[in-house]
């Protein structure tokens, strides 16, 4: 086990944790792969299998004891943990905020910001104990940290709270040779923003198709961030679509 790096990716039987997990194994790590559906899981393992290592994990981010053993499978297998991408997340129903129920809005809450919560606190636990010490965590923001869609609250609430937590791990995580950094992404090309192939409503009301980047970017934007030294951290990293109506007024 001497020198091996391993990472746990959240979310990565598909996506933009597929395309993650994938770079991650090109580069050195062997990656625990984790998400709701093993057969998804087990073809990203298949995909990465002739340049690096994984695990298939599969859990539930919504069920604090399914991430425990997520992260106690982890340490029995390999005794240590280096990367943690807290990449799992999900919206609610694009309808108006009076008509959210509060199941809908758990729901996100849930899976968006009480899950990467739980996560950092195992790898906080294990990272903290392993020699050497330290580790690096990161969370998948997304640019609705910093400015909503219409119809959005749960998911954009969600993802300012991870800009709160990435902060404040990386603040907590100093004593402990622990880095933790965000990286925030607009308009991958993956099966979750196929439907802006046909238009998304913009803020005037309008309907337009927004344009996209191949998902390869945010991989090794990931894998950028995840191979720094411990020494050096990428505290937030913006990796979107050049021409996507984002800065500025739209």
């Amino acid at each position: 086990m001497s020198g091996q790096k391993i990472a746990i990716v959240t979310g990565a039987g598909s996506g933009i944790g597929r395309a993650c997990s994938l770079g991650l194994m090109k580069a050195g790590f062997t990656v625990v792969l984790t998400g709701r559906r093993k057969e998804n899981l087990e073809e990203t393992a298949k995909a990465g299998k002739e340049f690096g290592q994984s695990l298939v994990v599969p859990s539930d981010m919504t069920d604090p004891s399914s991430i425990a053993a997520l992260f106690a499978k982890t340490a029995e297998a390999f005794g240590r943990l280096d990367v943690l991408f807290n990449n799992a997340g999900i919206g609610a129903p694009a309808i108006p905020l009076e008509d959210l129920t509060l199941a809908q809005w758990q729901a996100v809450v849930d899976t968006n910001l009480t899950a990467p919560f739980l996560c950092t606190q195992h790898a906080f636990r294990i990272m903290k104990d392993q020699k050497p010490q330290g580790g690096r965590i990161i969370n998948n923001g997304s640019i609705s940290a910093y400015a909503p869609r219409p119809l959005s609250s749960p998911y954009t609430a969600t993802k300012h709270g991870i800009s709160g937590l990435t902060r404040a791990t990386s603040l907590d995580g100093r004593a402990y040779n622990i880095a933790c950094g965000q990286i925030d992404v607009g308009n991958a090309a993956t099966e979750m923003t196929e439907r802006m192939t046909a238009g998304v409503k913009q803020p005037r009301g309008d309907t337009m198709v927004e344009p996209r980047m191949d998902v390869q970017n945010v991989a090794d934007a990931l894998v950028f961030m995840a191979t720094r030294p411990l020494d050096a951290n990428a505290l937030f990293l913006n990796i979107m679509a050049t021409q996507m109506p984002f800065v500025g007024r739209g």
